[in-house]
């Protein structure tokens, strides 16, 4: 059976600002992404991104959307990645500047340049804004070493 990691990412956005929470990631990959963390063992979905968000950012979140799922599997070593993605615009708190997964700011989207996301996260931020799509899904292909990404 393979090993199943459950994990999860929330895009806040501040209406007034038309700016979203970014993290300058530092550890395992590198790169601007948007807050979360892990599921613990047990832990409901929900709270988990909620528990997550306050864990790296200060903020209290509500009223989550949830966009859709990206995930992956790696035949090599026989694990699937899940990462639930939500959104939100609903929030209270000051955001925190800094945490030991790299450095936090408010930032406007269209900012952002593509080669400055975190590995694979500029070809997924369509399943924030794009109501057709629910899935990311990448596979290993063994034979080539090379991953391919469907869209669902």
């Amino acid at each position: 059976m393979e090993k199943i990691i459950l994990t999860n990412m929330c895009l806040i956005e501040n209406k007034e600002t038309k700016e979203v929470v970014v993290i300058h990631r530092i550890k395992d990959w590198t790169g601007i992404a948007f807050p979360g963390g892990h599921v613990e063992k047990g832990e409901p979905i929900v709270p988990s991104v909620i528990r997550e968000i306050k864990e790296e950012t200060n903020l209290d979140i509500y009223n989550l959307e949830f966009c859709g799922i990206r995930d992956w599997y790696d035949p090599d070593i026989n694990e699937r990645n899940i990462v639930f993605m939500f959104k939100t615009s609903s929030f209270t708190g000051t955001l925190r500047t800094n945490n030991v997964e790299g450095k936090l700011e408010w930032r406007k989207i269209e900012s952002i340049k593509d080669e400055e996301y975190a590995s694979g996260l500029d070809k997924e931020m369509s399943i924030f804004f794009d109501k057709k799509i629910n899935e990311f899904y990448s596979t290993k292909n063994i034979k080539t070493n090379e991953w391919n990404l469907e869209k669902f």
